[in-house]
C-alpha cells in the first residue's frame, strides 16, 4: 500500500499538480448529494430566483474558503488535519475529535451509499424506502446496500491516489449526465421562458407542500447553507489532509469544479428533475435512482450509482484517516475498513439521505470550530504571544485552552438548534469566529508567558 505520510509532513517528492485536486473536487461534488441536496431545496419552499443567485453567492465564499482559509496552511504545514491538531489539543482530545469526525464522515459516506443503492435496485424492481422512512424496507435492499458499501470501503483502502484516479475517470462522465438530466428535465416540464418555469416551479412546491413539506429556507439560508455544507472540510480544515499534497496554495482554486459544476449546476439540475417528477406523475418524494431513471433512463442509473461512490469514497478515506489517528501505528488501510463498516450500516438507514440538509449542517456546526482553533494557532500565536503548537511544546494530553473554545461556542449552537429551532447553517459561522477568538483568549491566558 502507498505511504500516506499520516504523521510526518508530505515531502516533495509526492507533492502533486492541479489536475489532480481539480477532477478529484469535480468528482465529488458532482456526486451522490447532488441528488438529494437539489430536490431539497424545492421541498423546503425555495424560490427559482433564490437558488439561482443564493447558490452563485454561496458557492463563491465556499470557493474563497478553500484557497484562503485551508490551502495555504495545507501547503505549508503539510500535515493532515489530526496530526496538526494533535500538536495543539493533545492526543486525548484530538482522539475524541477524531471520533466525533469519523462518525459523522461515516453517516455522510452513509447517506451516498443508500444514494447509490436506490439506483442499484431499480434493474431488480426492488421497492425502495419512502422519504420518510427510517429503517430499511426490506432485505434486498440491506443486501443491496452491503455490496455498495463493500466495494467503495474497498476503494477508499486504496488510498489518496486511488481516489484521486476513481474521481479524475469518473468526473467528466458524470457532469455530462447531470447536465443531461437537467435539460432533459426542463423539457418534461415544458415551461418555454423563465414565467413559464418559475410557474410550474412555485406550482411543484405548492404540491409538496400539501404531501407535508413546509417553506423555511429564504435567501439567506441558500447563501449559508451553500457555504457552509463543506464547511468541515474548508474553514474546519478537514482538507488540509488533501491540500498538503498540493505544490501551490492556488491548487484550492480546484474547489471551483466542485461548487459550481456539482453544488450550482448538479443542484439545480436534480431540482429540476424532481419538479418534472412531480408534474408529470404528481410523486413528491425525491428518490435519486427513481428520478434520474425517469429522465436519464440507464444511463441516469449508472450515473447515480458512480455518483455515491464519488462522494463516500473522498469521504471514507477521511473516516479512515480520523480513526487511524486515534490510534497511533495502527493501519490506515485498516482503518479506513472499519469505516466503510460503519458508513455501510449507516446506509442501511434511509433517513440520513432524506434527512440531508439538516445532517450536514448539524456536522458541520460541531466540526467546523476545530478548523478555527488551526486557524488561530497558526496565524495569531506570535501576533499575540502565545505558544504555537502548546500540547506538543509543553508534552500536554489534553490542552484546556482548545477544550473550552471548542465546547462552549458548539455546546450553546447545539442549545440553539435542539431547541430554539434555530437553522444549523446560521449557526456555524458565529461558533468559528467565537472560538478563534476564544482560543486566543484562553492560550493567552491560561499560558505562562514564558511558555
Amino acid at each position: 500500500m502507498a505511504n500516506e505520510y499520516e504523521r510526518i509532513p508530505v515531502p516533495e517528492k509526492a507533492l502533486k499538480g492541479p489536475g489532480k485536486f481539480w477532477g478529484m473536487y469535480a468528482g465529488e461534488h458532482a456526486a451522490g448529494t447532488e441528488f438529494m441536496i437539489g430536490p431539497l431545496f424545492l421541498l423546503n419552499g425555495v424560490s427559482l430566483q433564490n437558488i439561482f443567485i443564493g447558490l452563485l453567492l454561496g458557492n463563491f465564499l465556499a470557493v474563497l474558503s478553500w484557497r484562503f482559509v485551508c490551502a495555504p496552511i495545507a501547503t505549508k504545514a503539510r500535515m493532515t488535519l489530526y496530526f496538526h491538531l494533535e500538536k495543539i489539543a493533545g492526543n486525548h482530545l484530538v482522539k475524541f475529535y477524531n471520533l466525533a469526525n469519523g462518525i459523522l464522515f461515516c453517516f455522510l459516506a452513509g447517506a451516498m451509499i443508500t444514494v447509490s443503492a436506490t439506483a442499484v435496485g431499480i434493474p431488480f424492481h426492488i421497492e425502495m424506502p419512502g422519504f420518510d422512512s427510517v429503517y430499511p424496507n426490506s432485505i434486498s435492499f440491506v443486501i443491496i446496500v452491503l455490496a455498495v458499501g463493500a466495494v467503495i470501503a474497498l476503494v477508499a483502502a486504496r488510498g489518496y491516489d486511488v481516489v484521486a484516479r476513481f474521481a479524475n475517470v469518473a468526473a467528466p462522465w458524470m457532469v455530462l449526465v447531470f447536465l443531461a438530466c437537467g435539460l432533459v428535465a426542463l423539457k418534461q416540464i415544458g415551461a418555454a421562458n423563465w414565467e413559464g418555469l418559475n410557474q410550474v416551479w412555485t406550482e411543484s412546491i405548492l404540491i409538496a407542500q400539501k404531501d407535508g413539506s413546509q417553506t423555511t429556507m429564504g435567501f439567506w439560508s441558500v447563501v449559508l447553507f451553500s457555504w457552509f455544507c463543506n464547511s468541515a472540510m474548508h474553514i474546519g480544515m478537514a482538507d488540509l489532509s488533501v491540500f498538503r499534497y498540493a505544490k501551490k496554495p492556488s491548487a484550492g482554486w480546484a474547489a471551483c469544479g466542485g461548487m459550481y459544476v456539482g453544488h450550482y449546476m448538479a443542484w439545480i439540475a436534480a431540482a429540476f428533475m424532481l419538479a418534472a417528477q412531480i408534474k408529470t406523475t404528481g410523486e413528491t418524494a425525491p428518490n435519486p435512482g427513481v428520478m434520474a431513471n425517469n429522465v436519464a433512463g440507464i444511463a441516469g442509473i449508472i450515473c447515480v450509482i458512480v455518483a455515491g461512490w464519488t462522494t463516500a469514497n473522498p469521504t471514507i478515506y477521511r473516516a479512515g484517516l480520523a480513526f487511524q489517528a486515534m490510534i497511533p501505528g495502527s493501519s490506515r488501510t485498516t482503518m479506513t475498513l472499519v469505516a466503510g463498516i460503519v458508513a455501510t450500516i449507516a446506509g442501511v438507514f434511509p433517513a440520513f439521505a432524506f434527512k440531508l440538509l439538516d445532517f450536514v449542517g448539524f456536522y458541520g456546526t460541531v466540526l467546523a470550530p476545530m478548523g478555527a482553533v488551526i486557524f488561530a494557532d497558526w496565524y495569531f500565536s506570535k501576533r499575540f504571544n502565545f505558544p504555537q503548537f502548546a500540547a506538543e511544546k509543553k508534552r500536554q494530553s489534553l490542552n484546556p485552552s482548545v477544550l473550552l473554545a471548542w465546547l462552549i461556542p458548539v455546546a450553546i449552537a447545539t442549545y440553539l438548534i435542539k431547541f430554539m429551532g434555530i437553522s444549523s447553517w446560521f449557526c456555524i459561522l458565529p461558533c468559528w469566529l467565537a472560538t478563534a477568538v476564544l482560543h486566543v483568549i484562553f492560550s493567552k491566558s491560561l499560558s505562562p508567558k514564558s511558555a
